[in-house]
């Protein structure tokens, strides 16, 4: 192998890489390798028959005294597949989680199943062996995810535009070497497109200096629901997994060998032991505090990064393709997605420190726009405002405990099994989970002497939650069976699979004609009633969970998620028996949630920044509309005033739903006053832009028809003086 890409490399310097690939193609020749690559894994139908248990009975299983052949720490993608990968090959398997399914870096990734693009052209330019093969495993990985997960996956190509000539054939190869290493495995061809059909493709894109693009494909997916549904298949088949339970304890026999955990339910605060013969860690960036219970003295080998993504409306790309910035000023490749009818941007690459609760910073999020300013045509106003959502995933790199070298980062994941029998499994990326379970699975059979009935993992090919019956028009049955709206229906057909039918049924009457069933929990989005219910069935333990991992609207809106929260606290309440006063901590919880940890806050703040850009006349104007407002001069206006107020300046009147979301925006103290210098701030940010979906574009529309109404009264009136214009 070494050998063949050194000859790559010499060749590619003297012959140019353009005529190189060119040689690959009409030869049909793999310079990686002999090794054929084969089609992908005939998918496994087998589908589990288990009803899921509720929690309650997950917890007994954990208390029953059972001695389990593995436990798990940690319910994230790695976590979630180890305990598929378990009880598939016929082990005793029992999952924890701290908090919830995917609450740490699995949810909060930049939604693609991809096999590293980037990683390819370092493993050809630096003659990297282990580059290439990550990224040989990866493009497997993609396939079999992309296969076994269909309603939560699906393929999106990518544009890498290009604005200088000689970058037209050094990017064309990289991308067709990405499309023969995949060889069969390939989602669909790379092509490149000049620039009338790259602008046609993505009208947003900047094009001056364009030359054109190359367009290659990778997967999406939704990461938190596709973690959730790995979690579910693991249970469906026998595992025992319960979310909401901490690890407090290692458990070590007389020999030094583990041999169990002491656990904590965190919903209850009831404790108890566990037997294990192996114990998996799998969690992420928390991967120290484990190994540290098991040896306090042991080395960290955990570099956690920041990694902030944002969110933007749809109109800032087309909805079916992704844009790729190659080059950005710090060197980091960001990527520029559609998602869920909405634009991710991101994301961040900066050092951190291990939360349970990352923050999004507001220098993160201005860079991200930044970058996403350089790429896009003058008509498209990157504008602070537009950012709805935005988080933080701590990325847990880290360094092989296995080499005598732990200084360098590993590029790909690391298996360690400790002097106890821990197995740490660390590192990675989300499309390369399976794998990595597979290989800590492998490790835990090795070190603990396990007898699984099959020795060899069985997952690849392997069909997850929802997909046995799917089809992708499968959603019109639910609309002409149950009368749910269409896009609803697409909404639960392309997230719960062939298990949208049980999350219909549990649907509400809407009292309308049409459609007849499926209220929305919020106007703007296709989240139904329906599925916080069957939330609650899939472990939803708070509203948090809810919000962020059963739903997706915190990740999508933050303001929209807190508009919804009394609804779904309301039919979680009515689910899990919740009085009053846990009703009101579930909300404040939630609302802390969304504030610190989906960016409100920062939001907030970035429009407390706004300077008030306004000339002399039209401060003078506005200065004086807030005094007309201000009928009673007390310093500050309130919703009646604002109401009032409309009502002077002749125009129609606006319900009252619409002024209590107009004061939301303009009430920056969140004190239900609006003093002048927040009018005047809101007024200020209108005309620059930096308010995105303006729910005062009415209000600034009335303001500016009143001023045009007064300037005409001016003019009439100097007019009939005899003073002309």
């Amino acid at each position: 192998m070494a050998s063949r890409l050194k000859r790559l490399a010499v060749v590619s310097s003297s012959v140019g890489a353009g005529a190189l690939l060119t040689t690959w193609l009409l030869t049909g020749e793999n310079p990686f390798g002999s090794q054929p690559v084969h089609a992908a894994t005939p998918m496994k139908k087998l589908r589990a028959k288990r009803p899921l248990p509720p929690r309650d009975e997950q917890i007994k299983s954990l208390q029953s005294g059972q001695e389990f052949d593995v436990l798990i720490i940690g319910g994230g993608a790695t976590g979630a597949g180890c305990a598929l990968d378990c009880i598939t090959r016929g082990l005793k398997t029992a999952l924890v989680e701290l908090d919830d399914f995917a609450s740490g870096t699995s949810s909060r990734s930049t939604k693609l199943i991809h096999g590293g693009v980037r990683y390819l052209q370092k493993a050809i330019l630096n003659l990297d062996i282990e580059q290439y093969r990550m990224v040989k495993e990866a493009l497997h990985e993609r396939t079999n995810m992309l296969l076994s997960a269909p309603h939560l996956t699906h393929p999106l190509p990518i544009m890498l535009p290009v604005y200088k000539w000689w970058q037209v054939p050094y990017y064309w190869v990289g991308i067709k070497a990405y499309d023969l290493v995949a060889g069969s495995k390939t989602v669909k061809s790379s092509y490149y497109v000049n620039k009338e059909n790259t602008l046609e493709l993505f009208p947003m894109l900047r094009g001056d200096k364009l030359c054109g693009a190359i367009v290659y494909y990778d997967g999406q997916q939704d990461d938190a629901r596709m973690c959730l549904a790995i979690a579910l298949t693991a249970t469906r088949h026998g595992a025992t997994v319960a979310n909401h339970v901490r690890v407090c304890e290692l458990h070590k026999d007389a020999s030094g060998k583990l041999n169990g955990a002491h656990l904590r339910d965190e919903i209850t605060g009831k404790e108890w032991d566990v037997k294990a013969k192996s114990i998996i860690n799998a969690t992420g960036p928390f991967t120290d505090s484990i190994r540290k219970m098991d040896n306090p003295k042991i080395k960290e080998i955990c570099c956690p990064s920041s990694g902030v993504h944002i969110v933007l409306p749809g109109y800032y790309s087309p909805a079916e393709m992704g844009l790729l910035d190659p080059a950005t000023s710090d060197g980091r490749v960001i990527f520029f997605l559609p998602w869920q009818r909405n634009t991710i941007a991101g994301t961040t690459d900066l050092p951190c420190d291990i939360t349970h609760h990352p923050k999004p910073t507001e220098d993160e999020i201005q860079f991200i726009l930044t970058e996403v300013k350089n790429y896009l045509n003058p008509d498209v106003e990157v504008r602070r405002g537009d950012v709805l959502s935005a988080w933080s995933g701590i990325r847990p790199l880290v360094s092989d405990p296995n080499k005598e070298d732990t200084q360098s980062l590993a590029r790909n994941h690391i298996v360690h099994v400790s002097d106890s029998n821990l197995v740490t499994i660390a590192g990675g990326k989300w499309t390369t989970y399976r794998a990595m379970a597979a290989e800590a699975v492998d490790a835990a059979i090795k070190a603990c002497d396990l007898k699984p009935v099959h020795k060899e993992c069985q997952t690849d090919g392997l069909l997850i939650e929802g997909a046995h019956g799917w089809t992708p028009t499968m959603y019109i049955r639910l609309v002409q069976d149950f009368g749910l709206e269409t896009e609803v229906a697409k909404h639960l057909s392309n997230s719960y699979g062939d298990r949208a039918f049980a999350v219909a049924k549990l649907a509400a009457l809407t009292g309308k004609r049409w459609p007849i069933i499926g209220k929305k929990v919020h106007p703007e989005f296709p989240y139904i009633d329906a599925e916080v219910r069957y939330g609650v069935r899939e472990y939803a333990m708070s509203a948090i969970d809810m919000i962020a991992r059963r739903l997706r609207l915190s990740f999508l809106n933050v303001q929209a998620a807190q508009e919804a929260l009394p609804m779904i606290i309301d039919i979680m309440a009515d689910e899990l028996k919740w009085s009053e006063d846990e009703k009101k901590k579930q909300y404040d919880r939630a609302v802390e949630f969304l504030q610190n940890e989906m960016g409100q806050m920062v939001n907030r703040a970035s429009r407390d920044k706004i300077p008030i850009n306004l000339t002399k006349e039209e401060i003078q104007l506005y200065i004086k509309r807030f005094s007309i407002i201000d009928k009673e001069n007390k310093g500050y206006v309130s919703i009646n005033d604002i109401r009032r107020g409309l009502k002077h300046f002749g125009e129609a009147d606006v319900p009252g739903e619409e002024l209590h979301e107009i004061l939301k925006e303009i009430d920056t103290n969140m004190n239900g006053q609006v003093e002048l210098d927040e009018y005047l701030q809101m007024m200020s940010a209108i005309k620059s832009g930096h308010v995105a979906y303006s729910r005062f574009a009415k209000m600034a529309e009335m303001e500016h028809e009143q001023h045009e109404k007064e300037v005409l009264k001016k003019k009439i009136s100097v007019e009939r003086s005899g003073g002309g214009l």
